[in-house]
């Protein structure tokens, strides 16, 4: 059995069984991050901001929301938004964020992808962050369902309509999905257990699991340098802290992030106080009828993109270039075969590369939200077969790119 001696603090006592000191020695104060770095490293912080607001105002909800289809709806645009007391702000809370947690997650994969933070050493980084991608993606759509609006319903339809996988017909698999042969109380009962219990705690893990893969590799850097953090680190500890080329996560680099969050939940309370409309599609606000089929249907803005990608495609090929919009980024790290660690406007051909992807992508999300009809099919058609195509030339612009 290990000594134990007399504690003379709770932390003392505490620091004994759970050895604390250590772990706030290996987690925090010596875990070290590069200096050369701008506030687009933030964004990990601000998304577990986010999360934790989604949790927090998601509880808040749970107290009145019931998961029934004759009342879901009323629960929520009644019960919550009119008697409820502060109802409306928690409701206006969950909506901005669920959506802006979809804005912040892009820019932090794009940042990860302009820098090269994916490369050798670092290819767990990425997959455990396009895992939180596919899993909060998973949460968002889950909890699109619960308010049992027109939108949400035939979203439901749609989306699940998908597992049958098209001329193979698996429509047991979607009848299983659902619970029934269309979206109804079991269909509800399944998507509100895996948006306010299972995906939670996934969530949960692959957080833990994201910066657990950090731990070794460390977070890149502005010029990708590859910096012995070992001898920088001693530097720093002996008292050299400007000639260091790093910095202790905790407290100057926590002190950084939190200015960073502070700076984005005064943009984050501007659209929940004026701006939060943009969170919630007006078709939502009418009760799902299985007999009146919206003119078009169409996802939130975060889903936008692969949904086009489906769209102007025949069945079968659509769901296959779906499917490949789904699993391609989880390759990245396979797929550039440069051994450069550097910005992408230091990477020769990648540097286009990047750009047209980011302004295809763009075009892609605003392409979903029109009616796929006349020139807008055509735009959405040209731009998802160049998305294809980008993934598929990756590796041939990259095998050759020069060293920088």
């Amino acid at each position: 059995m290990a000594h134990f001696e007399k504690a003379h603090s709770l932390e003392e006592w505490l620091d004994q069984r759970l050895a604390i000191k250590t772990l706030r020695r290996v987690l925090a104060e010596e875990y070290w991050i590069p200096k050369n770095i701008n506030f687009l490293w933030a964004m990990g912080m601000v998304l577990a901001v986010t999360f934790g607001i989604l949790v927090i105002s998601g509880i808040f909800l749970l107290m009145y929301y019931q998961p029934n289809v004759n009342l879901a709806f009323d629960s929520v645009n009644y019960t919550i938004m009119q008697e409820v007391e502060f109802g409306w702000l928690w409701r206006h809370m969950h909506a901005v964020a669920a959506s802006v947690v979809f804005l912040i997650i892009y820019i932090h994969m794009f940042t990860g992808i302009y820098y090269g933070s994916y490369k050798k050493g670092r290819e767990l980084i990425w997959i455990s962050g396009m895992l939180l991608f596919v899993t909060f993606s998973a949460e968002a759509f889950s909890g699109y369902m619960l308010p049992w609006g027109q939108m949400s319903y035939w979203a439901g339809m749609v989306i699940t309509n998908l597992f049958s996988l098209g001329s193979l017909e698996l429509n047991g698999l979607v009848e299983w999905i659902r619970g029934d042969y269309v979206p109804g109380q079991a269909f509800l009962d399944r998507f509100f257990m895996l948006h306010v219990f299972l995906l939670p705690l996934v969530i949960m893990a692959l957080i833990g699991l994201h910066f657990g893969t950090l731990r070794i590799p460390h977070v890149n850097n502005q010029d990708g340098e590859e910096i012995d953090f070992d001898a920088e680190a001693k530097k720093y500890l002996e008292g050299k802290t400007k000639e260091a080329k790093v910095i202790r996560f905790q407290p100057d680099f926590l002190s950084k992030d939190m200015f960073v969050v502070a700076i984005f939940l005064i943009f984050y309370f501007y659209l929940v106080f004026w701006h939060f409309d943009f969170a919630m599609d007006p078709i939502n606000f009418d009760p799902a009828d299985s007999l009146k089929t919206p003119p078009h249907i169409y996802p939130e803005w975060y889903f936008l993109w692969s949904y086009e990608i489906l769209r102007p495609f025949p069945k079968d090929p659509g769901l296959v270039a779906f499917g490949f919009a789904q699993v391609i980024f989880f390759l990245l790290p396979f797929l550039d075969k440069s051994p450069n660690v550097a910005p992408a406007n230091r990477r020769g051909l990648f540097k286009y590369w990047f750009w047209i992807i980011l302004v295809d992508m763009i075009v892609l999300t605003i392409m979903g939200k029109l009616p796929p009809e006349g020139i807008f099919n055509t735009i959405g058609l040209i731009a998802a077969v160049t998305f294809i195509v980008l993934w598929i030339v990756l590796p041939f612009i990259t095998k050759n790119e020069k060293a920088v």
